[in-house]
């Protein structure tokens, strides 16, 4: 077990009789917890991993442990991850010392990137976690592990330690099959599938036309992309025809760029408001009742809540859960979308918020 830190920033580790002819990587990793064997191997590649009284540093993480050796691990303080904190009102659903769940609203961006320096979510939670940001990857930051669109809404958790950043990345690597992970969204589509549930098993790629956008692969090409749908309500048009719009559960087993939009596009029933993949459908709009109508063609981005988040808690190893309601816009539409005219209501029994 690790001694006390020689200094702020060493960890000293002896290694038994037991622990002899493993990885050094390995053994330190689950030594240390707050580390990552990622962040262990970036450390020995760096020279801070020393044998005590040995006269040098070890030579790679694959080296075997010495029995009766003495470790030396030393960690340096943190860098600035060079991203400017900026005060942003944070919707904080959860935190403590290694996670942090928000709801994120539609509109805000998650990352710096080009055309957006500032401003983003990365930029607020700098601000917001001040010094429990214990670093990842030896940088001062939040640990993105998933993202969500700047106009899909909803709910995101985030790592505040490389220890978490690294458990979060392996159970969201796993898509959730291994039954840690669980996400499910809300979106308001236009038309309803002929089948009330089911499931959309279609390959993404890069489109080849516009490299902005994702798109269907064809053939054996792309990588693996799965959504499970249910309709739970559908909503008729301003003459009566069934079937108009129709608000849509979906779940992931796979998360893909533009997953759900490219799937529910694919399958002929784009997302209300969604400019990219669902452009061609903006016609429909007139098909409506008012005030769904007005709404719908106000509406500034496309209808998708990431409204149901479950994971492994990547310390304690609890199960948690989090439900999002619909945020304002969404709701207004679908309230106006309900009394356009009759609706067919397959609501499913209401979810738990625990697993």
């Amino acid at each position: 077990m690790p001694s006390k830190p020689q200094s702020p920033h060493a960890i000293a580790i002896e290694a038994l009789e037991t622990d002899a002819g493993q990885r050094v990587d390995r053994w330190l990793a689950a030594a240390i917890p707050d580390l990552s064997r990622a962040r262990i191997q970036a450390l020995i590649r760096d020279g801070a991993v020393e044998i005590d009284g040995a006269g040098g540093t070890i030579g790679g993480g694959a080296e075997p442990v010495k029995p009766g050796a003495r470790y030396i691990v030393t960690i340096p303080e943190a860098i600035d991850s060079g991203v400017a904190a900026e005060v942003i009102a944070l919707d904080v659903v959860y935190e403590d010392d290694d996670v942090i769940v928000i709801d994120k609203p539609a509109g805000l961006v998650v990352h710096p990137a080009a055309g957006h320096a500032s401003g983003t979510l990365v930029n607020a939670l700098i601000a917001h976690c001040g010094d429990t940001l214990s670093g990842v990857g030896g940088v001062r930051r939040p640990g993105i592990v998933h993202r969500l669109d700047k106009d899909t809404s909803g709910l995101l958790v985030v790592a505040k330690n490389d220890a978490a950043h690294a458990h979060l990345s392996e159970q969201f690597k796993n898509h959730g099959r291994d039954g840690r992970l669980h996400r499910a969204y809300l979106a308001l589509a236009w038309g309803a599938p002929v089948r009330p549930s089911g499931v959309i098993n279609a390959p993404l790629t890069r489109s080849a036309t516009n490299r902005t956008k994702i798109a269907v692969a064809r053939g054996e090409t792309g990588r693996e992309a799965i959504t499970h749908y249910e309709i739970q309500e559908s909503f008729a048009a301003e003459d009566g025809t069934k079937g108009l719009a129709s608000l849509m559960r979906l779940q992931l087993e796979t998360g893909r760029t533009h997953q759900i939009r490219v799937h529910l596009a694919h399958i002929g029933h784009p997302i209300l408001g969604d400019r990219v993949y669902g452009a061609g459908f903006k016609t429909r709009v007139a098909r409506l009742a008012e005030p769904a109508r007005s709404i719908a063609d106000g509406l500034a981005r496309q209808a998708l809540h990431a409204a149901e988040l479950g994971f492994e808690h990547p310390k304690s190893g609890k199960s948690l859960m989090f439900v999002s309601a619909l945020p304002a816009d969404m709701t207004s539409l679908l309230r106006a979308l309900k009394g356009g005219g009759k609706t067919t209501d397959r609501t499913q029994p209401k979810r738990s918020s625990k697993r």
